[in-house]
């Protein structure tokens, strides 16, 4: 019986570490009424919808009081995962972070004037059992008014549980438009990347750059992922006139099982090889996780990888610190924004870092460096910091300021204001533009590619920690990366 589980994340998958993809498709959503002292709503019970000169609902929404706002924080038990992964996060120091930055809001008066309750939940991302589980709790039994933290079912049916049918806010990672778009508008929030945008970044930069000229191109995703395969990927590419291989669905599920997947890769691998196929797309984190990429890549040694998640990067840290040589992800193209140095430099960190630093009186480490745990795994505390410091920060900011009432979405939507957070650019950049690249120092000499866009290679250099996929909504800079510099 074989197993893998993708964490980090983004057993997110996308919420493990990973190189910065900002897009022009982070929400905000802001929940506001106008008057106050009303008995908060019955937990589960949809708010009523409002229409054009009817009186104004003054109901406060589920979980909000005249003082206080319940929040519900979901997050991985990556005690139940730790064999399946070399990243991990502890659960009292994932509990310390976000309690960090909850105690922030609150010392600067909170939500509309109310304090964050947060209610705190531990979930095993296997199988989807006890996230639908807490799907229940968190609205009927603990009356959150939202969710955060890192609540992940590929299947999409906890994410949906929660906006549609309890119809509670959800800022999280690891989403998909397919998911997204199963819920009333503004319900489900992200700060991170959606897959068919980096898909159609990743496109774009592999067109102006005729990368796949004279190649033949597969596709392997999950079933999690057989939209973005379908819909975005396998379109984009025939748009480029690229010669297609076979598109690849796998089985892979979340429990851990693996063998149906591993068996089917094994038939698509020798319908490549028939198809003389020669670059494969790895499209999510679970077709791209470590057990996956080795098969392929002892089959196909000269095939090209590309990914549309920027979680390749972490993972081939992993097996750059376990000494695997070669490493399977040498060479793998993803598109990618800032890296390490750049990241810990900017205004993001710089905020995210001093607000932990208050609050817990201890150093933020940084995305260069990586910690080790006693049993030899990588502690990411990075990215739980940037995590909690993301997902709170936007819920905060779009309702900080409101005065009054905080009211409850409506299923109609009509009571919720979506603010779309505009980056600075989303074009790729490139050596011809406006924008500085990478200076050529700056790319390993193994790792140069013929591409005027930041490469980097995840294998090659030294073990860093790879910077989290996600940042706050300040920087949008897209570039091709190959794989190899962790």
């Amino acid at each position: 019986m074989t197993h893998g589980v993708t964490t980090g994340g983004r057993a997110r998958r996308r919420f493990s570490g990973g190189w910065c993809l900002i897009v022009g498709f982070v929400i905000a959503i802001a929940l506001s009424g106008c008057g106050s002292g009303v008995k908060g709503s019955a937990p589960g019970s949809p708010a009523p919808a409002t229409t054009p000169g009817a009186p104004l609902d003054k109901t406060l929404g589920a979980g909000v009081t005249a003082s206080t706002i319940k929040l519900g924080v979901v997050l991985v038990d990556f005690r139940q995962i730790t064999q399946f992964t070399d990243l991990i996060r502890t659960d009292a120091e994932q509990k310390q972070i976000y309690q960090a930055f909850i105690a922030e809001i609150n010392a600067k008066g909170g939500i509309a004037g109310r304090k964050i309750v947060p209610v705190y939940h531990f979930y095993s991302p296997l199988g989807s059992a006890q996230i639908l589980g807490l799907c229940t709790a968190l609205a009927q039994d603990d009356n959150v008014f939202a969710v955060v933290g890192t609540f992940v079912d590929f299947s999409g049916d906890a994410q949906t549980c929660i906006a549609k049918q309890q119809h509670r806010v959800l800022m999280t990672f690891n989403l998909t438009k397919a998911i997204i778009d199963r819920s009333p508008p503004g319900l489900i929030v992200t700060a991170g990347d959606l897959p068919e945008r980096s898909a159609s970044i990743l496109i774009q930069l592999l067109k102006q750059q005729n990368t796949l000229t004279g190649k033949t191109v597969a596709v392997l995703g999950d079933t999690s992922e057989s939209t973005v395969v379908n819909e975005t990927i396998v379109p984009g590419l025939r748009n480029m006139g690229v010669h297609m291989g076979s598109a690849a669905i796998l089985s892979v599920g979340t429990t851990g099982d693996t063998t149906q997947a591993q068996a089917q890769l094994d038939s698509f691998i020798e319908k490549w090889k028939t198809e003389h196929v020669d670059a494969v797309w790895l499209s999510g984190d679970l077709a791209s996780t470590k057990q996956f990429v080795e098969k392929i890549k002892a089959a196909l040694p000269n095939l090209l990888l590309m990914a549309d998640n920027t979680d390749v990067l972490n993972q081939a840290q992993q097996m750059q610190q376990s000494g695997v040589r070669p490493n399977p992800y040498e060479g793998i193209l993803a598109a990618g924004g800032l890296t390490s140095k750049e990241y810990d430099q900017s205004a993001n960190w710089k905020y995210c870092a001093a607000i932990y630093q208050a609050q817990t009186h201890k150093v933020a480490p940084d995305a260069e460096h990586t910690i080790k745990t006693p049993a030899g795994k990588i502690n990411d505390i990075n990215g739980t910091i940037n995590d909690a410091c993301q997902t709170l920060t936007m819920f905060h900011e779009p309702t900080g300021s409101t005065p009054s009432t905080i009211s409850g979405p409506s299923r109609t939507g009509a009571r919720g204001r979506i603010h779309r957070c505009t980056p600075v650019s989303t074009r790729p950049t490139t050596t011809g533009g406006s924008r500085p690249t990478t200076r050529p120092s700056e790319i390993p000499a193994s790792g140069r590619r013929s591409l005027p866009f930041r490469t980097s290679r995840a294998a090659s250099g030294d073990a860093r920690a790879a910077p989290r996929q996600h940042r706050p909504c300040l920087v949008a800079r897209h570039s091709l990366r190959g794989g190899g510099r962790s």
